[in-house]
């Protein structure tokens, strides 16, 4: 799930001069009701948690008086996910949303692009991309996740499709590749395959095993550090390849961070 606000040179949300909250009490009256009305974007993980989206889908879609599963106390993916649902039933028109200035929003619209029934994997990869190259850290994370079971569900399409975004310009599409098809991944469904055999995304994994762009290093690192925990050998084996054949300070620590659950 979308953690606090990254500081990575890849995320550039705007507004970020304004400290988010870390407690939900410390969210100022205002800062929450533009959040709720969508003229704020939210700076933390706690800020998200504590929107109404209630009062947010009826601002986007005023049809939508009744919504299940979107209240504060659901989980907060299952609020996502049910919000996406919400208004792609509703025929909400989702380039309205991925334009919108509400990073809410802009999640989900990700769900609506997965909810999409007739989409190629190719075209839902092509809808999701602004979103997966978003601005806040937070929308990034929901591109992921809302399209996961679609790649999971056809991975030699996804693996190709996914492959030559790792050569991509901007870090945030190279990232979204290798963490969209990390084995367990993080509040989402294990991808039992790759858990079984990573090999597949061998050529994903080279592609970045020098980036240099420490959100792209991590992500890779824990792809590995997922891997490692079912086919021990075969991260071992790409590590000390990957260590003797690069030199890179970026090589080495995601070596080092892949390593870590085996090194314990």
């Amino acid at each position: 799930m979308p953690k606090a606000r990254s500081t990575s040179s890849a995320d550039s949300t705007p507004g970020a001069r304004r400290v988010g909250a870390r407690r939900i009490a410390e969210i100022p009256r205002d800062v929450l009701d533009a959040i709720n009305a969508g003229h704020e974007q939210t700076m933390t993980l706690v800020e998200i948690l504590a929107a109404d989206f209630r009062v947010l889908l009826r601002r986007i879609s005023p049809g939508l008086e009744r919504v299940d599963g979107v209240a504060p106390g659901v989980g907060i993916v299952q609020r996502m996910q049910s919000a996406g649902r919400a208004l792609f039933e509703a025929g909400v028109d989702p380039e309205r949303l991925v334009a919108h200035r509400s990073d809410i929003v802009r999640g989900w619209a990700c769900y609506v692009v997965a909810m999409s029934p007739k989409a190629t994997l190719k075209r839902r990869l092509a809808d999701i991309r602004p979103l997966a190259d978003d601005a806040h850290s937070g929308v990034r994370e929901w591109a992921w996740m809302a399209v996961r079971p679609h790649l999971a569900a056809d991975l030699p399409a996804a693996v190709k499709l996914l492959e030559p975004w790792t050569l991509e310009e901007s870090a945030n599409l190279r990232r979204f590749a290798i963490e969209a098809l990390r084995p367990r991944g993080v509040w989402c469904g294990h991808i039992t395959a790759l858990k079984q055999d990573p090999s597949p995304c061998r050529g994903m994994l080279e592609n970045v095993r020098a980036d240099p762009t420490k959100y792209v290093q991590d992500s890779c690192a824990n792809w590995l550090n997922d891997a490692s925990k079912s086919t021990p050998a075969w991260v071992k084996e790409l590590c000390a390849r990957w260590s003797k054949q690069s030199k890179s300070d970026h090589t080495r620590r995601i070596v080092r961070r892949a390593l870590r659950t085996l090194s314990k």
